[in-house]
């Protein structure tokens, strides 16, 4: 009678998406936060997110390419969603804005530092209004989310000189729009 072998230990198929449970358990914080950078405004942000993940759960097993990070998909499914809410509310004649960044509790050690954060935020996101939806994405994936350019022409459907053409422009426009609310402040 011959020595009986252990059968091989199956290795995890990494061409296996990851399981939707595990993508939104993980992943909620990054989408919500996106949709609100593109200018969802508060009320729609619980609805634009849930929009996103029947997305998720519909594309994840087709469309999702597991060799390829999770967080640029999600992003590009964020700005797809965020256009279509931006559409909406033209043809509903409202405007969708900044939400309301000092209704928003910061709990926090010390009230300055608290003062300082809202301010800071309520900057950046002045600035990201001055952007167009099509730039917005492109900055806030590179410059807020630290993606590279190869990844967010990857996730949004562009080639990669349009991606850094557009992230070059966001970059100054946002850095104007930063310099002249400073400015207006400053005068006050």
């Amino acid at each position: 009678m011959g020595a009986m072998t252990a059968p091989a230990p199956s290795l995890p198929d990494v061409t296996a998406p990851p399981p939707f449970r595990a993508v939104y358990d993980a992943h909620f914080d990054h989408v919500w936060h996106t949709l609100r950078r593109l200018g969802v405004a508060a009320r729609d942000l619980e609805d634009a997110a849930h929009e996103v993940f029947v997305v998720v759960h519909r594309k994840l097993r087709t469309d999702f390419d597991a060799s390829r990070p999770v967080r640029p998909w999600l992003t590009g499914i964020a700005y797809r969603v965020a256009a279509d809410e931006r559409r909406r509310a033209r043809h509903h004649r409202e405007r969708l804005g900044a939400p309301d960044l000092a209704a928003v509790a910061d709990p926090g050690p010390a009230p300055d530092r608290v003062v300082e954060a809202r301010e800071a935020r309520a900057e950046v996101q002045a600035a990201l209004e001055a952007l167009d939806l099509e730039k917005r994405v492109i900055f806030v994936m590179s410059a807020l989310d630290g993606e590279p350019c190869p990844a967010i022409a990857e996730a949004l459907g562009l080639p990669l000189n349009t991606v850094y053409s557009r992230l070059r422009v966001a970059r100054q426009t946002f850095a104007a729009a930063v310099r002249r609310r400073r400015f207006v402040e400053g005068v006050r």
